[in-house]
Parts: C-alpha cells; structure tokens; sequence
C-alpha cells in the first residue's frame, strides 16, 4: 500500500512537471491582420525590412529587383519563412527563389519547402516556402549551423524573358516558427545573439530625416539563449523515477516483517 501511494504521487509530479514542458513544444501564437506590418522591403542587407515573427509583410517591386526582410529567431525555434509572388496579368515563364541567411549573412539550407519555382506563362502567382534547422544555442566556429539572432529573407526572380524584365509584381512574406524546445538543446550558448547591421527607425527627426541604429531585434524582448532549457524538466523526472524505482526494488526485496526466529535447540 505504501509503495502505490509513493508511486501514485511520483506520476502526479510527473505529470504537473510535464505539462509546461509540453506547452512549450507547441507552435508559437501568430497575428494576422496587424495594421502594423511592413508594407516595403529593403533592396539589400543594410537596408533589409524588420518583421516580427506571425507578421505577413507586403511588398510592390519589379521583376529583377532584390527584396529583403529580416526577422528574429531565438534557441529551441525552427523557423518556417513562406512567400507569395502574385505576378502580372500577361507573363512570360518565371523562376522565382527565396533564400534565407543568418545573422553573418550565411546562407542557411532549408530542411524541406519549394525555394524555387517556376511560374508558366500566365499563371497569376507563385508559392515558395523554406523551413530551416533549428536554431541552436551553441556551434563550432567552422560549421554553418543556425543560430540565434538576426534572419535574413531575400526573394528574387532567377530566370526570365528579357521582355519581362521590369514588371511591376506584388509580393507576401511571412516567418513563423515551431518550438522545439529541449529535444534539440545543446551544451553551450552564445555570448550575444547575432544581431548585426544597421536599421533605420520609424521616428523622424525634426529636419525629416531617420536616424541610422543598430537593428533593434532583442532589445525589449530578450534572448533566451542560455543554460536553461526543459530538458532539465525531463532529467529532474528521470532522476526522480530511478529513485523511486530503487525504494520500491529495495521494499519488494527485503520481505515484510521481520524474520521468525529459530527455537533453541532445533
């Protein structure tokens, strides 16, 4: 009886433990239809358009110019950017293709997702979409692999008709992410997030002019880039389990009561 009730209060704790754990394994919140969204991109890094995650950011340009935004992705995050191209009316074969780089302006591979497609002759839009690793705490200086900070998106049509060069085109990019959370921590962090560049804030200046700031990623928000993370949720509860697991193999073992003793003489 003792044993089912230390068992019984072990599950409980595992499950009061599990559940935050598992909250945070879910996709994060997305907004739509933020008044606030970008209604431009940049032409190059310098100059890329900052856009929060769940934000669909829009764009008018022509066939040939190079579009750029930029978004925030922090540790335990596997960002997921999607793209629209809606094209002109009378067109020629496209190719369209969206790259993503990271905040040393890596470009980054894409796990899966359409980054290049061809649009036919008169079709009036086309999809692209990138999902990339997800974004660790800590890498060795040689490798490529993505880390928390500044995300670059550029969107740009690779091969076209010398007629359609110059058109005028519309385009939707949105950046969403996934928590994964502990099952991809890693032993290390950062010292700072890559958050390089140069932004150019909303306010103006009394002569009319904008004032040129580091990009403001991670400012207010805050990384989490660090030692924590739920995996240690999971080792608590393994330790806890192996503990209990002893008691109850040392309870079963050593018998009930105590042993009867021999009568002299036997």
């Amino acid at each position: 009886m003792r044993i089912t009730r230390v068992l019984g209060a072990a599950l409980l704790a595992l499950g009061l433990a599990a559940g935050p754990a598992a909250a945070d394994s879910s996709p994060s919140p997305s907004a739509s239809g933020d008044d606030r969204a970008p209604t431009r991109a940049g032409t190059s890094f310098r100059t890329a358009t900052e856009i929060e995650q769940g934000q669909q950011a829009t764009a008018s340009g022509s066939t040939g110019d190079y579009l750029y935004w930029s978004f925030p992705a922090d540790v335990g995050q596997r960002p997921t950017v999607k793209a629209t191209v809606k094209l002109p009316g009378t067109h020629g074969s496209q190719t369209w293709q969206l790259d993503v780089y990271d905040g040393l302006r890596r470009r980054q591979a894409c796990q899966y997702g359409a980054q290049t497609r061809t649009a036919g002759q008169g079709v009036p839009s086309v999809e692209l979409a990138c999902v990339l690793r997800t974004v660790r705490g800590w890498s060795e200086p040689w490798a490529n692999d993505p880390l928390p900070g500044t995300y670059y998106v550029r969107l740009t049509v690779v091969d076209l008709g010398a007629s359609d060069l110059g058109q005028p085109v519309s385009a939707e990019v949105r950046a969403d992410s996934k928590d994964i959370g502990g099952a991809a921590a890693v032993d290390g962090s950062l010292g700072k997030p890559l958050v390089p560049g140069v932004a150019v804030k909303t306010e103006e200046r009394k002569d009319g002019s904008k004032p040129a700031v580091l990009s403001s990623f991670g400012s207010d928000d805050g990384w989490s880039s660090g030692w924590w993370s739920d995996r240690w949720v999971w080792t608590a509860i393994g330790g806890v389990l192996a503990a209990l697991a002893g008691i109850g193999g040392y309870a079963l073992t050593r018998g009930s009561g105590r042993p009867s003793r021999v009568p002299p003489g036997a």
